[in-house]
């Protein structure tokens, strides 16, 4: 992990496309704005986890339908 000290209203590139911008400093909270490209998602991590979370569950939801759909098939034996 890379630490960088910065002050109000100085900035950190990522890349060419991406400016982290410390906007405030406020006691313990640091409000930053960032400037992505349109197509770079930017979630706050909480937010980030819990979209893996309903993917991974949507994906085991997919999986579980496929397994029981074969199931099926092969119960009702080849068509006539």
């Amino acid at each position: 992990m890379l630490v960088l000290t910065r002050k109000s209203n100085q900035s950190i590139m990522i890349g060419d496309d991406i400016e982290v911008s410390v906007l405030a400093i406020m006691g313990e909270k640091v409000r930053i704005g960032i400037q992505a490209p349109r197509d770079v998602p930017v979630f706050r991590k909480e937010v980030y986890l819990e979209i893996q979370d309903e993917r991974a569950a949507a994906a085991a939801t997919s999986d579980v339908r496929e397994e029981v759909d074969t199931a099926l098939k092969g119960l009702s034996g080849p068509a006539k």
